[in-house]
């Protein structure tokens, strides 16, 4: 995926030039229990990466990867110094906290951007400081050591669903799908992304493992059914909590919100 010379470059930058490229270890939220033996992810609580520089500039400027939704995990695979690691193998939770980490580095944790009062409604530019976030760890068993697998019994059919973490290379391909069906039913009033997400997540219910099989019960499930699981999925995932204090201008409330990750997050306009 990159041609970067780690140590040259790191060599010349601190013998030629007197200056070293900060590194630093981030968390890894899974604690590398769902990754299989073997696997440069298995078991690892670290992952050390290198700070952004111009080189990794060049990349968020590419248009070719932005169009093709690939600009983050270049930029995430350019930072880490272990290059056997491959970003898109990893959870997403995993991913989002070299994403932190690597913005922090690049950037600073100073982090503004637009939020909404939910009390109130109103839009206002706010503050948030990426380095207060916290990490959320794996507090649940996968069915199976080293496996991204997991289990959960349904609340209405009783049924015990199998469910799967997924990582970036599943959020590549999910990108690259619903962009097709954008382009077949461009006129298609109803977007899938409650059951087009559940179709990732599940690979088996009640022992049975056939796509076309599950698609049909995915869509035919119960609500709650499907409302529990992905609370399930959501609270159990591990990664960071992309929550923060905001106060509004407007109507003097102090609020718990979602981190918006808009485009300042990696492009700030500052």
């Amino acid at each position: 995926m990159s041609d970067y010379n780690e140590i040259s470059t790191r060599d010349i930058m601190k013998e030629d030039f007197g200056w070293e490229v900060p590194v630093e270890s981030v968390p890894v939220p899974s604690d590398g229990r769902v990754y299989p033996e073997g696997s440069s992810l298995s078991g690892r609580k670290t992952i050390d990466i290198r700070a952004m520089t111009a080189r990794e500039e060049d990349i968020l400027s590419s248009r070719p990867l932005i169009q093709q939704g690939k600009v983050v995990t270049y930029l995430l695979q350019s930072c880490i110094i272990d290059k056997s690691v491959d970003v898109r193998d990893m959870l997403l939770g995993d991913r989002t906290a070299l994403m932190v980490a690597v913005r922090v580095t690049g950037y600073g944790a100073n982090y503004s951007c637009d939020a909404t009062c939910p009390e109130c409604g109103a839009r206002s530019t706010q503050e948030f400081n990426l380095g207060e976030l916290e990490i959320k760890r794996l507090g649940i068993d996968p069915v199976s050591p080293g496996e991204n697998l997991f289990s959960f019994t349904l609340p209405v059919t009783k049924k015990k669903v199998n469910f799967r973490f997924l990582t970036g290379r599943d959020e590549e391909e999910r990108a690259i799908v619903e962009e097709r069906r954008k382009k077949l039913m461009p006129d298609r009033e109803v977007e899938s992304q409650v059951t087009s997400k559940l179709e990732q997540n599940i690979v088996s219910v009640d022992g049975v493992e056939d796509k076309n099989k599950l698609n049909v019960f995915i869509k035919n499930m119960p609500a709650l059914d499907s409302r529990k699981l992905r609370k399930y999925i959501a609270e159990t995932e591990p990664g960071v909590k992309m929550k923060s204090w905001m106060k509004c201008p407007k109507c003097s409330e102090s609020s718990l919100v979602d981190l918006p990750l808009g485009i300042n997050f990696f492009w700030p306009s500052e």
